[in-house]
């Protein structure tokens, strides 16, 4: 079942995962968080499914989601952006952290409702986004 696999051994690290359609983005996420010893990114997701997939592939302790992603229509497959992730992801791993890291503050309330940790804009202190991750 969903969510009640075994967590995997942490080494003391914190294991992200980074969940955002634009891989660029993904890059420099990657790329700031290697400068913290505590952290290992543990995959990257380019859309909501991919997202709750490597949720249950990964056992992640913090996801940064990005709220806009594309849903895959063209692939006939069900999609989701990243604010049903978040919900999806919420439900079957309660323990998981999920920062909601997006472009506009105008979707904090809905993050916040679909059960995100977390909210900030991109393009933020590096120091807020460690703190929500929780270093």
């Amino acid at each position: 079942m969903p969510g009640r696999e075994e967590k995997q051994p942490t080494n003391g690290r914190i294991r992200v995962l980074i969940a955002d359609d634009q891989r660029p983005t993904r890059q420099g996420l990657k790329a700031l968080l290697a400068l913290s010893p505590q952290v290992e990114v543990v995959g990257e997701a380019a859309d909501g499914q991919e997202s709750v997939d490597l949720v249950a592939e990964c056992h992640p302790d913090v996801v940064l989601m990005d709220v806009h992603m594309p849903v895959p229509a063209l692939s006939g497959a069900e999609g989701m952006d990243g604010l049903e992730a978040t919900r999806r992801i919420k439900r079957l791993w309660p323990e998981v952290r999920v920062v909601v890291l997006t472009m506009s503050s105008a979707y904090r309330t809905a993050a916040l409702a679909a059960g995100a940790d977390a909210f900030l804009v991109k393009g933020c202190p590096s120091e807020a986004l460690r703190a929500a991750i929780g270093l």
